[in-house]
């Protein structure tokens, strides 16, 4: 029987155990597999995908994590990890894809994503503006003589009497409820930390997470640079493994101390909003997130 038409191919909710098959889409295209981050990303949020004519994996997928009362109308929606297979590639899928989730799935909410210079003209078209940029970073991180604290409090490991702050000070910062997602910080992540002040009370957090050989500083919350600085070094303590991050490009004090710290810049990405002047929130007190996919 000849396949139908690649154009003609259904789009469809991805599933739990789409992980192989996703992990399988971005080794395809050069990335690391990273079935960690796919694994989160599939639980907090929705995932779509094209499969393959030929019935050996995906064509295409995308991932939505939605932000707010996902329950009525999400405040807010993140897409990432927009993929198509080397051989599909040039044929129009992605552009599919991206119009179905953009004008169908989520008609009428607010939309956010992290755009490569090679994806970037696509979402213009489809609507999405520059609003902001990244830095990715890595890198063996070198603690400075000294290391910084925070100058009036302390950083200190997460319990799980803390995660109520955390998402207090989280929805505080991001502008937009993020239970779902944070929930899932403690057993996704190898370190969650808190820095206090001398009350006690929470002015910063951050994690870092396993991707493949490095862990991923993110997210990053924190009242000041000093702030961010001291959670990033204990952090760092805590690992021989690289670090990466992705920075916003603001934080020009942060990111001159990460690169005489041994970090390298990486790339740039643009952040794009569409039907939204621009991120919610606090950004001065947002450093960097948990991953570029989730917005």
């Amino acid at each position: 029987m000849t396949p139908p038409p690649l154009n003609d191919l259904p789009i469809r909710t991805l599933r739990p155990d789409d992980l192989r098959h996703c992990a399988d889409l971005s080794e395809d295209r050069g990335w690391p597999r990273e079935d960690h981050k796919w694994g989160l990303l599939l639980a907090a949020g929705n995932g779509y995908g094209i499969d393959a004519p030929d019935g050996s994996g995906l064509a295409a997928a995308c991932v939505v994590t939605h932000y707010g009362d996902r329950q009525a109308k999400p405040d807010l929606a993140a897409i990432g990890m927009v993929l198509v297979a080397d051989r599909y590639s040039r044929k129009g899928l992605g552009r599919r894809l991206m119009v179905h989730v953009c004008d169908e799935v989520l008609a009428g909410i607010p939309l956010t994503l992290h755009a490569t210079p090679y994806g970037r003209p696509l979402y213009e078209e489809l609507g999405f503006a520059v609003t902001g940029r990244a830095e990715m970073l890595w890198g063996t991180f070198r603690p400075a003589p000294g290391s910084p604290a925070t100058d009036t409090g302390r950083v200190r490991p997460a319990t799980a009497e803390d995660l109520s702050g955390i998402i207090r000070l989280d929805t505080e910062v991001f502008g937009i409820d993020r239970t779902h997602l944070l929930t899932r910080l403690p057993a996704f992540a190898d370190q969650l930390l808190v820095a206090e002040d001398t009350s006690g009370g929470l002015i910063g957090y951050s994690a870092a997470w396993p991707n493949m050989d490095t862990h991923v500083v993110g997210p990053l919350i924190a009242r000041d640079t000093a702030t961010a600085q001291a959670l990033v070094t204990a952090l760092a303590a805590g690992t021989e493994r690289p670090l990466r991050t992705d920075v916003d490009v603001r934080h020009e004090e942060l990111l001159t101390w990460l690169k005489e710290r041994g970090l390298e810049s990486v790339a740039f990405n643009a952040v794009m909003t569409r039907d939204i002047p621009g991120l919610p929130g606090d950004w001065t007190r947002r450093w960097a997130p948990l991953t570029v996919a989730a917005g």
